[in-house]
């Protein structure tokens, strides 16, 4: 089969768990207002799905050895729709039961992928083939924006969950053709351990430029996620945005997102390599930072823009590069181990990131101290990614 072909699949697979995490977060001050509860509710919703990502993410390699990438794939979809109709039921135990199972459903996502595209890509393709994949991130992104409010105008909150709920079950439903040639190489046979946890961590541990990957991409997934977290905010009450045009800034910034990840990994392959890739991205992150921090009222839109545009790019296109090089260090046919294994530090990140953002910006008063921080963040990230550059260049120089 064409790897153009899995490529497609994946990216749709990723493109439908990404929408469903976020397809309740869109609608939220909707549901806020039906519930007679507040909008912040939703970053508890976050964390809960996050939490669940990481622990599926973990034993995505033995699950992907034991039943296939495409089965994997499958049951975070029908998990996902779980998630969504359990979200639907207007009990907060119930809901906070389904924002697990849909991080359950979301997190084994990209260990089974990465597992398919690096048994059918070839090498000097990775790069470019992984990060057109995870455009399939803000992809999602932009569906869930995009579609679930124009829903909401036709349908209940609880109906719009459903909607997207049956797109997942059609999705999972549409790979199953293709299930007996891509799981060809499964073991089902394979023992499912409770040490299966464990597995991907003592893998990156052990591998220096795993342990490397797995630190940057903890720091970077800090950055990404209280950016898109905060933007909207940050637009609205620092600089006077309307909701409006502060969303269209949002969508900005996605779209930067998936056309960086797209150019980063072409440039990877033809020219930078992954790791000098990801230390100018974490050189832009710094830039882009450093200059939000100082946005105030009186900046043009443009530059304004220009400026969120970039961080995007940066901050939002970094994941192919950075899991094609996974893919690439990863002992032979353990590629979906070690994107388990180094997903688990991304979800941390992903985790506390938003909040220290906005611990900082409450503590000084102003969303403009998260940027700092996130420029110290950033910095730190470029900082480790030199360091690891140097010592692989004087390992090869005295050999």
């Amino acid at each position: 089969m064409s790897n153009w072909i899995t490529l497609f699949l994946t990216l749709v697979i990723q493109a439908m768990v990404s929408m469903a995490l976020l397809t309740l977060p869109v609608m939220a001050p909707v549901v806020a207002q039906d519930l007679q509860v507040s909008p912040a509710l939703v970053g508890l919703y976050v964390s809960m799905t996050y939490a669940g990502a990481m622990a599926a993410s973990l034993m995505g390699g033995a699950s992907v050895k034991r039943l296939g990438a495409i089965r994997v794939s499958q049951w975070g979809l029908v998990l996902c729709a779980a998630g969504l109709l359990l979200c639907a039921v207007p009990w907060f135990p119930a809901m906070g039961l389904g924002a697990v199972l849909i991080g359950l459903g979301y997190g084994p996502i990209t260990p089974a992928s990465s597992h398919l595209l690096a048994r059918t890509t070839p090498k000097h393709q990775l790069s470019l083939v992984f990060s057109l994949k995870q455009t399939g991130v803000p992809l999602g992104s932009l569906l869930a924006g995009a579609i679930v409010p124009s829903m909401l105008l036709a349908l209940s909150w609880h109906s719009s969950l459903g909607v997207v709920a049956a797109v997942c079950l059609l999705c999972a439903a549409l790979a199953q053709p293709l299930r007996t040639e891509l799981d060809q190489d499964r073991q089902p046979h394979v023992p499912i351990r409770w040490g299966s946890w464990i597995t991907p961590i003592r893998m990156v541990l052990a591998h220096r430029a795993l342990t490397t990957m797995a630190a940057c991409s903890f720091m970077f997934s800090m950055v990404q996620l209280s950016l898109t977290t905060y933007l909207v905010t940050f637009l609205h009450d620092d600089l006077a945005y309307g909701l409006i045009a502060a969303g269209l800034a949002l969508s900005a910034t996605q779209l930067g997102g998936m056309v960086g990840r797209i150019a980063w990994g072409y440039a990877a392959d033809r020219w930078l390599g992954a790791q000098r890739m990801l230390l100018t991205l974490a050189s832009l992150m710094t830039l882009s930072a450093l200059a939000s921090a100082t946005l105030t009222v009186e900046t043009p839109q443009a530059l304004v823009l220009t400026i969120l545009v970039t961080f995007g790019a940066s901050a939002i296109g970094w994941n192919g590069v950075y899991l094609a090089e996974v893919a690439r260090r990863a002992p032979e046919g353990m590629a979906s181990v070690a994107t388990g294994g180094t997903l688990a530090f991304t979800f941390s990140g992903v985790v506390i990131g938003p909040p220290i953002f906005g611990a900082l910006s409450t503590l000084f008063g102003t969303y403009r101290a998260g940027f700092v921080g996130l420029m110290v963040v950033a910095s730190v990230s470029g900082i480790l990614l030199y360091l690891s550059q140097r010592k692989s260049q004087l390992v090869a120089a005295s050999r």
